[in-house]
This record gives structure tokens, C-alpha cells and sequence, in this order.
């Protein structure tokens, strides 16, 4: 069993998540959720996961690195539940954590673009807009940038082709 607090013990869970990132990047799915796997083990600890440091690695936002990792391998209905769950959890509710909401809003608005469903484009993609307009989140609005370049296949949807130029202009103010 962990120690209460043992700060070594989520810096290894922390190390495993960005080795999924890494792994990811490189392609290699079963290792991704191998690391993924071990840097959940980080809610297994007792108390507080972190020293109240830098690396605050205590697992509230594994659903979100999940599904970013997912989306990353091009595996979109595993990146879809994830991204779900995430946006389900009580710290992304409206009006908590805007950056996470809008990032995860963004990711899930990309599945849409990929999967040439400009519905979903625009349902979560308006929503991600708009928070990065109300909060002027330079984060949220660099993460809509990224979602601009996976738009061109529905360039023929004039509700798409608008949703673009307002990230367009949101990225010039």
C-alpha cells in the first residue's frame, strides 16, 4: 500500500502519462495504453498524490490525456468515451475549468471533423468559441487554431466555413 502523500510515487504516475504522449506521437497504441494504465494508478494512492509543488499529478484529468492519446493515434470512438466521461466530471462543468472544457470541447469537436460530421463539428466547436471568447483564453483559442486545420473536408458546409472564419478572427484579436 502507498504511502500517505508519497510525492515519488506520483511523479512515477506522471512519468507513465507523458510516456503515453510519447508513445502516442510514435504511433504504438498498445503501448500508449500500457503507460496509460500505470499512470492511472496514481487515484490508488492514499491522500494527497503531490507535495504541493509543481507536479500536482493526482489523476483528474487522466479521461482527458486518454482521450487526447486516442484522438493523437486516430482512434476516435476510444477518444469520443473518454473525452465524454471527461466533460461529465464535475471539475469541466460549465463555469469551472475553462481551459480543460475548452480543450476537451475542441478535441471532441475535431473527432466530428474527421469523421466528416459537421454537426458535431459545430456543437462542440461553437461551444469551445465561445469560451474562448468570454475567458480570452489564449490556450483555447491556440487548441480552435488546431481544429481550423481539420475543417477542410467540410469546406462545402457553409455553417463549417463560418465556424472557421470565427476562429480565424478570434485568433487576429
Amino acid at each position: 500500500m502507498a504511502r500517505r502523500g508519497d510525492s515519488s510515487l506520483s511523479t512515477r504516475h506522471w512519468v507513465a502519462s507523458v510516456q503515453a504522449e510519447a508513445y502516442a506521437g510514435l504511433g504504438n497504441l498498445s503501448a500508449c495504453e500500457r503507460a496509460l494504465d500505470e499512470a492511472e494508478k496514481v487515484t490508488d494512492l492514499s491522500g494527497p498524490a503531490h507535495n504541493g509543488g509543481w507536479l500536482r499529478f493526482d489523476g483528474s484529468r487522466l479521461s482527458e490525456e486518454r482521450g487526447a492519446r486516442y484522438l493523437q493515434l486516430g482512434r476516435l470512438d476510444l477518444a469520443e468515451r473518454a473525452l465524454s466521461t471527461a466533460l461529465s466530471q464535475d471539475v469541466l462543468a460549465s463555469g469551472q475549468s475553462f481551459r480543460r472544457r475548452g480543450a476537451v470541447l475542441t478535441d471532441l469537436a475535431s473527432i466530428g471533423a474527421k469523421r466528416r460530421d459537421p454537426d458535431q463539428v459545430l456543437t462542440y466547436g461553437r461551444e469551445a468559441l465561445q469560451l474562448a471568447r468570454t475567458t480570452s483564453s489564449g490556450y483555447v483559442a491556440r487548441k480552435l487554431q488546431g481544429l481550423r486545420t481539420d475543417l477542410g473536408p467540410l469546406a462545402r458546409d457553409a455553417r463549417v466555413v463560418e465556424l472557421g472564419a470565427e476562429i480565424d478572427a478570434l485568433s487576429t484579436t
